[in-house]
Formats: C-alpha cells, structure tokens, sequence
C-alpha cells in the first residue's frame, strides 16, 4: 500500500520483517526529520515530497530516497549520525509516480523509479550517485509501490485493477503476475537456488545488434605474452569478434550468421602447426574455418560443408598425435565428427569420420582431451559423454539430468584441466535459473556445485542471465587470471540497459567459493 507522509521507519520494518532501529525517519509537510528514539528531532531536511522509502544499511546507519515534488528528481538522503547528508540524482527521462528501495541478496540498495505511462527503470544506488540499471514495464499511473526485499518482489498497485508483482532481479527476462487473492504472501517468480554470488572481473564492448546477437566465446592464448591472448566471440547477426583481456574489440570478421566457435592452438596438419578456431555457419550448414596468426590476428581460411539440414553447435578436439577433430551439431540430434586437415593438394578439407544423434535439440558441447570424452548437452535433457575417438562405438552415457540444480536450457560447457595430477571440472550453464554448475570432469562425474554472477559494484559491471556460450581455460593469463579464465555470454547487458556482451571471471574466484583444489 501506499507509503503515507507520516509512516515511520519502525513501521516500514515491520512490513518488511525488519527490526526498529534506535533513530527514526518521519515525512511531513515541513520536509524530512530525522528522530531519536526518544522522539525529539536531530535534524531536518527542508523538502516537499509526496513519494518516498527508507531502507537500513549493513551498520545501522539510515538511508532514504524522496521525490522532490518541485523539481520532479530523486533526492537519496544518509543519515550519519544526527546529520541528514543530500545528494541530488540524476533526473529521469519520464514523469515519477512512485518510488521504492530495493536491497537485493548481494546487500546493494536498488531504487526503482516507477512512471506515469507504464515507463519504468531500476537503478543501482553506488555511494551518493545512482545510475540506470535496467528498464521495465509496470502498470501505467501507479498508486503506490514497495518491495518485498526477502521475496525479491516489487509491488506495484494499478487503481482498479489490483497489485501486480515484478521479479526485482536485474538480470534475465522481466517477469511479472497479477495478485488476485488479497492478503496471499506472494511466492518467488521463479525457483532460486542458494549458490554463492561471483562478480565478473571485466566484460566486452557490446556487440553490434540488439536482440538475440552475442552467443558463444572460445580463447586463445598468446604463446610468449599471455597478457596479448584473445577472447573470440560469435555474433550470430553480423559475425566474428576478436577481444583482447580487457574487453576492447580488435577485429570483426563479417563472416555471415556464425553460432558457435570453438579454438584448438598447435595442430599438426600438412607439415605445419597452426592455431586454428572452427564456427558454424548457418546459412550455408558448413564448417567456417580461421587461422590465427602469432600475434593473435584472426583470418578465413575455408568453408567447408556438411550434410547438416541445420547446423548450430561446434566443439573441437586435439587428438593425441595433435589433429584437429571438429564435432558440429544439428537442431535434430545429430552429432557429426568430421577430420579437419589439408590435403596433398594443400587444400583444407573435412573428412566425416562418424555421427550420432540424440532425441532432441543439443547445441553446446566440449572435448576433454585428456581423457578423449565429448561432453554434449542436450538442451532440455541433460548431459551425455561419449568416447570422442573416431575409431570408438558413439554410446552416449547419461552424465546429468536436467531437473534441480540444472535447469534447462542446458548450454555452454567447458573444461578447466588440472595441471599435475590435480581434478578437472566439466563447466556448465543452465540457462533456466541463470546458473553455472562445476562437476568432475570423470566419472561418476559428481556435482561440486554452482555458482551465479551479480554486480559487481565497484567496476560498474552487471551480472549475467540466460547464458548461451562459455569457454574456460586453466592457463596463466597474468593478474588474476594466473589460475585461469571463464569467459560467458550474457544474456541481458544491464547497467545500463544495452545489446549482449561477454562477461570475464577468474577462475581463482570459482576455485575458493567452491572449495576446488
């Protein structure tokens, strides 16, 4: 309901399961007081308002954000000790009818500014300044609106229509249902597991379409300077893009529509040992195929076809006398393995060595080397292994199912290979609750568990959602990629609100919220 001009901050705790604190906030028509438990006024802010929340900090110490109803703009309000401190935010681009704080389950404080004409934003609240984080939809001419900060519900009441719930979270597609029964404690939007939250330690110019674009990275890794390695990325509406490890674009190889790509560094073919990365190319169902230079430049080498009615997924395999097996997937379930090499002539050729199908759709898939092991999710069954030599029966082994903690779509998967005798993990996204799953990388293959990406407020990065592609590499890349480096696809660039991108995560960060060696 609808936060009254007198509501204090005890009572506001008490409709969000909170405890009263020792000093209070109280709106009235002279501005904003800040009270001492006793009653008596500490300071005043002089300041009409209609619209206003309150949250508490981590040390007890209060915060508030009003609408001035003169200048149409969000006041953010701290109290440090009996002293009111104004900071005057940035003014929104629409009319505010409502506003109301948000502390989500990373501790951040979130404002969401709700407008007129169903034109809305949330915004990250950093020190005295706040910045967009993503737009929304709600109900046009709001009345009022709160969140339930445990439930990560906002609350908005449309007048004679009743009170819609919007999933808080950032990330991922809005959601939102209309309560019906009034008084009914509303439950989640959707199913949360309890992983711990990783924040990215860099991210990627953004791609250059909007929608469905960014979709799955490979790297590539400098053989005398790990500092000049390479991130490439697909754009499945314009291309390949080649990043360096701090997320600046330094090529775009307007190939066409490519899905996935994937990266295989010292193949032994033709006399010659070459770097060389494989994508998808989906208007012509073939086998896209780039050299890479010693200086980490991508060029088109061939394109080689296949008999695939639908090609999407790619992974590729070194074996053990270093040729470069290349295994493409079709949206009907057939897994191809094909001999990528040059010929007498010297011209590359794809040599279609065997094939298997699954029942549905798969697209993300990986080769663990050094055990010879094709890992393939099926989108919406789960994970299988299969013996990725060529001259082996295809028996795919049901590795894990989807239901639990791997929610569909099954998606990117890597392998993080441990140096000296130490575990190798099978890296996984489930695309349904916005999660990556670590398992054994050997049987019986068991769970170490999950972890999500949130804000990270410092650098200005938004977590990540719906995640496509991945790639993890167990190299030294310097700083704190010394023990490795994950590269994801983000789903929703948020903070602000903008076309996909990759986000980067040191592997050392994974490593101790999981308890790996």
């Amino acid at each position: 309901m609808m936060m009254r001009m007198n509501l204090t901050l005890m009572v506001l705790l008490a409709l969000l399961g909170g405890a009263a604190q020792a000093s209070t906030l109280k709106l009235d028509k002279a501005g904003l007081q800040l009270l001492d438990d006793g009653g008596r006024e500490l300071d005043r802010l002089k300041l009409r308002a209609k619209r206003w929340d309150q949250r508490v900090n981590a040390d007890g110490s209060l915060v508030a954000v009003l609408l001035d109803a003169d200048r149409g703009r969000p006041v953010l309000v701290r109290a440090e000790g009996q002293v009111l401190r104004e900071s005057v935010l940035a003014e929104p681009g629409f009319q505010v009818e409502a506003l109301c704080l948000h502390r989500d389950p990373q501790g951040l404080l979130q404002l969401f500014l709700l407008g007129e004409e169903g034109l809305s934003e949330q915004w990250l609240i950093t020190g005295s300044s706040a910045r967009p984080l993503r737009r929304l939809a709600t109900a046009p001419s709001p009345e009022s609106c709160r969140v339930d900060d445990k439930r990560q519900l906002l609350l908005v009441t449309e007048a004679g229509v009743g009170v819609w719930a919007h999933g808080t979270e950032a990330e991922g597609k809005p959601q939102r249902r209309l309560l019906t029964k009034a008084g009914a404690k509303p439950a989640p939007l959707t199913k949360r597991y309890d992983w711990p939250v990783l924040q990215a330690s860099a991210q990627t110019e953004p791609v250059a379409r909007f929608g469905d674009a960014a979709d799955d990275p490979a790297i590539w890794q400098h053989p005398q300077d790990a500092g000049r390695s390479r991130v490439l990325g697909t754009n499945k509406k314009q291309g390949l893009l080649v990043y360096d490890l701090q997320g600046r674009q330094r090529q775009l190889l307007e190939v066409g529509r490519i899905n996935n790509v994937d990266v295989r560094q010292r193949i032994h073919t033709g006399g010659q040992t070459l770097d060389l990365a494989v994508a998808t190319q989906r208007d012509e169902n073939a086998l896209l195929l780039f050299g890479i230079n010693k200086d980490g430049e991508v060029s088109e080498l061939a394109r080689l076809p296949t008999d695939l009615s639908e090609i999407y997924g790619v992974c590729l395999g070194r074996t053990p006398d270093g040729q470069l097996d290349v295994f493409p997937n079709d949206k009907d379930g057939r897994v191809q393995q094909y001999r990528v090499e040059l010929n007498a002539q010297g011209q590359w050729q794809a040599r279609l060595l065997r094939a298997f199908k699954l029942a549905s759709q798969p697209e993300g898939c990986v080769v663990h080397e050094a055990e010879q092991r094709l890992f393939v999710g099926e989108e919406k069954r789960g994970i299988w292994a299969v013996d990725a030599r060529a001259d082996m029966p295809a028996q795919p082994q049901l590795v894990m199912a989807v239901g639990g903690a791997l929610q569909a779509d099954v998606e990117g998967l890597g392998i993080y290979q441990g140096k000296a005798g130490a575990p190798s993990y099978l890296l996984v996204s489930a695309q349904g609750n916005h999660s990556y799953l670590v398992l054994d990388a050997k049987p019986p293959f068991a769970l170490r568990g999950g972890f999500r990406i949130g804000i990270n407020e410092q650098l200005g990065i938004d977590g990540t959602s719906e995640t496509d592609g991945l790639e993890v590499s167990s190299a030294d890349f310097g700083g704190v990629y010394q023990q490795g480096l994950i590269v994801v696809q983000d789903g929703h660039k948020r903070l602000p609100d903008g076309p996909q991108n990759f986000k980067y995560l040191p592997w050392a960060d994974v490593a101790k919220a999981l308890k790996l060696r």
